[in-house]
């Protein structure tokens, strides 16, 4: 089965454990981040292990898509990517990849990001940029699937499964465990971001909780919300 994944997440999502999910499949390769690089370069932000990162990763973005996204596959390779790293890209790659836009709520978003870098800008939150995503998937006529973290963690297997259906994969039971700790796929960027994934063996159940932001975040919060309605709108039914 030849078939390319592309992620496109926000960040501070479930992603990596998506990413874990699909690794257990025994037709499956992942890739971890890998236009963070490009991501850092372009941005000049200063991200935790921005230098390693650097130094790990190819930083030519075009180069990244030609070499390791679109490289001839004979299985599925799945990619786990932020949508925010979409800077200066030429998008016409997007056709010949499988789209999945994986969101998730803005103020759950904002709460877990401000843990790492304080007071995060619309730019980091990924919401804005995922809405716009959406639009030019459409316009340009590529399928993409919206998937709410929501609801992979209330339910993984029949969001799984339903996931695998639209992807047009076969469902694989190994897709709800994996091994505890590091991945050697991982980025060498884990350490920063990965630490409550290393510990989890399967999908958390998702808990509702009271998350209070201070006022600078609130606003944030109250940009991002109507792009995340219209996706959550558009995601997968259950």
């Amino acid at each position: 089965m030849e078939k390319i994944i592309c992620l496109w997440s926000c960040p501070r999502n479930v992603s990596t454990a998506l990413m874990y999910s699909f690794r257990s499949r025994k037709d499956t390769d992942v890739y971890d981040e890998v236009l963070y690089g490009h991501y850092l370069s372009k941005s000049k932000l200063q991200h935790p292990g921005r230098d390693e990162t650097l130094k790990s990763l190819e930083c030519d973005g075009e180069k990244v898509i030609r070499d390791i996204i679109l490289k001839p596959t004979n299985q599925i390779n799945f990619h786990k990517l932020m949508t925010h790293f979409l800077i200066d890209l030429k998008l016409d790659f997007l056709k010949k990849v499988t789209n999945i836009l994986f969101i998730r709520e803005p103020r759950e978003i904002i709460h877990s990001y401000h843990k790492v870098i304080p007071f995060p800008k619309i730019d980091d939150i990924g919401v804005e940029k995922q809405f716009k995503l959406y639009n030019h998937l459409k316009k340009t006529n590529n399928n993409v699937i919206i998937l709410d973290s929501k609801d992979l963690l209330l339910e993984p297997e029949k969001t799984l499964r339903i996931l695998c259906d639209e992807i047009k994969i076969p469902f694989d039971k190994k897709m709800l465990k994996w091994e505890k700790g590091p991945k050697k796929e991982d980025g060498v960027w884990a350490k920063y971001w990965y630490k409550n994934v290393h510990q989890s063996t399967c999908f958390k159940k998702y808990i509702e909780r009271d998350i209070i932001l201070d006022s600078k975040n609130i606003e944030l919060e109250n940009k991002c919300i109507k792009y995340y309605n219209i996706l959550r709108e558009n995601s997968l039914k259950f």
